[in-house]
Parts: C-alpha cells; structure tokens; sequence
C-alpha cells in the first residue's frame, strides 16, 4: 500500500467481496490512513462499492450490514442539494448496478448526494471526494463475469427485494449498460476536473 499520495494525481477506490471490518487483511489499516491522507493533501478520491465503504470508515463514518442486499439493477435518486447538483447537474434520477450486503453511513463534513429505496446512502461527496455504494463502472463483461462467480450469492439471497435473477439482470443488459455510461461519464468528468495535471 503506497504512503505518499503526492505521487499520484488522484485515488481510485474499487469494490471487493470482503468487509472494511475485516481487521485481520493486513491492507485494511493502510488503505485507511492513505483515504485520510489523501483528504489532508486535498487529493481527488473516487470510490466505488467497498472503495466508497472505504472512504466512510476512514472519515469517520459507519460501516454495517444494509437494511436491504441488493444485487442487479434499481433506482437511485440524486439528493436535492447544492452538492448533487454540482456533481450531477439537473439529473433527478438514474438505474444504477448494485451487489452489496454492507453500507455505510455518511461521514462527518461530507453531504449525501444519491440514495434509494433500499439503501438511504448510495453516494458522498466531500469537496472532490465522492464515495459511492452503487456500481456505475459496470461494463457487460464484468456484470455476467460476477453472474457466474456470485451465482450461490444470488441464490442463497433471492429473498430480499433488493436481489434480482440473472435472467433479470440480463434484460436488455445492452440498452443498461449504455444508459448507465452517460452518467458515469459526467461522474468522471467532474471528478477529473480536480486532478493534479503536473507540471
């Protein structure tokens, strides 16, 4: 796990089947010092799933086991706040991939700016931080790549409301994926913007 943040232009925080509770990885420690250290030299973080779940414990926030797991497609609602807007503009809504057990709450300082249904906080912003528990990185590769290795997953969960069949997420995987892109895009668009360039 790297020390100095000031060799990168920005962190990029991914999802991962393990907790950030999980004390005994040896990299969890680390990489929560490297999220704080990253907010003290005002370092562009972006992270997605178990990275955004990351990025809360490190900043002080909770993270548990969500009200609701969800797995597949679902609404997410953009928070009707000045911060959301700036990261999502007249954006009210979008279907987002999820596959999450676990969530986080919103840390000290920073603003909610997604939420759903099933999981109040589906996004943070702080400054040019944002923590997300939804997956807009998906490609349609990577959705029926985790399809196949989670399919005991879904199985075992197909109880909560939040978890959809294979067959279901499948469903017009295409037109989804493109949709979920444009929006993406504008994530990482603005969040670019705050990228140290060098000199």
């Amino acid at each position: 796990m790297p020390r100095d943040v000031r060799k990168f232009s920005g962190l990029a925080f991914m999802g991962g089947p393990m907790s950030v509770n999980d004390d005994e990885l040896p990299w969890i420690g680390p990489a929560l010092e490297l999220v704080r250290e990253a907010v003290r030299k005002d370092l562009p973080m972006i992270g997605h799933c178990l990275g955004g779940q990351l990025m809360s414990k490190a900043l002080g926030g909770e993270v548990g086991r969500s009200r609701v797991k969800e797995i597949g497609w679902g609404g997410v609602e953009v928070a009707d706040n000045g911060v959301a807007r700036a990261w999502f503009g007249s954006l009210a809504a979008f279907e987002s991939f999820h596959w999450h057990g676990e969530t986080f709450s919103i840390p000290p300082g920073a603003t909610r700016v997604l939420g759903n249904a099933h999981c109040e906080n589906q996004a943070f912003a702080l400054g040019k931080h944002l923590g997300m528990q939804c997956h807009v990185e998906m490609t349609e590769q990577l959705i029926r790549s985790w399809l196949k290795g989670g399919a005991d997953e879904i199985e075992k969960s197909k109880s909560s409301p939040g978890v959809q069949s294979a067959a279901k997420i499948e469903n017009k995987l295409k037109d989804r994926v493109a949709a979920l892109h444009k929006v993406a895009d504008r994530i990482y668009d603005r969040w670019t913007e705050g990228l140290s360039r060098g000199s």
